[in-house]
C-alpha cells in the first residue's frame, strides 16, 4: 500500500475538524471538503446577521469566489494548480435557489479544460455556509 502525505495549507481557513486539508498518495491529490471560511476571522464572506444572530444579508456570489479561492490555497501549498484539477464534488445547501449563479461563476473560472463536476444538493453543512467543494 502506498503512504500518503498529510498536508495543511497555512493560508486557508483551518477545518472544522480533525482533518488535514489534504492528502498526497503518489502523484495523486485529494482534498477534504473546502468551504468560503475567511482564514483571518472564520467569518463567512458575504453573510450578515444581526445582534440577534439572524441573517440579515446574504451574498452567493461571495460565498462562491471565497470557496475557489480557499480551493487555490489548499492547491498551492500542495504544490499543484488550479488548472490541475480533474474532478469536483459541488455541495450546495439550496439547490433551486444557488445551482444557476454557480454555473455561471463556474463559467468564469473555468473557461477552459474545465473539471469534471458533480453537484449534490444537500440539508446543512457543519457550518453557516451555502457551499462546499470536494476536489
Amino acid at each position: 500500500m502506498a503512504s500518503s502525505e498529510k498536508i495543511d495549507a497555512n493560508d486557508a481557513p483551518k477545518p472544522v475538524g480533525l482533518y488535514p486539508h489534504a492528502r498526497k498518495v503518489g502523484n495523486l491529490l485529494f482534498l477534504s471538503g473546502i468551504g468560503p471560511r475567511n482564514a483571518v476571522d472564520d467569518g463567512v464572506p458575504g453573510l450578515h446577521r444581526s445582534s440577534a444572530g439572524n441573517y440579515t444579508a446574504f451574498d452567493f456570489d461571495a460565498q462562491v469566489h471565497s470557496v475557489f479561492a480557499n480551493v487555490k490555497k489548499v492547491l498551492e501549498a500542495c504544490g499543484a494548480r488550479w488548472e490541475d484539477l480533474v474532478d469536483v464534488t459541488v455541495y450546495l445547501v439550496n439547490m433551486e435557489r444557488d445551482f444557476h449563479a454557480y454555473n455561471r461563476l463556474w463559467a468564469e473560472y473555468f473557461r477552459e479544460n474545465a473539471p469534471c463536476r458533480t453537484t449534490v444538493g444537500i440539508d446543512s453543512l457543519p457550518t453557516p455556509i451555502a457551499i462546499e467543494l470536494k476536489c
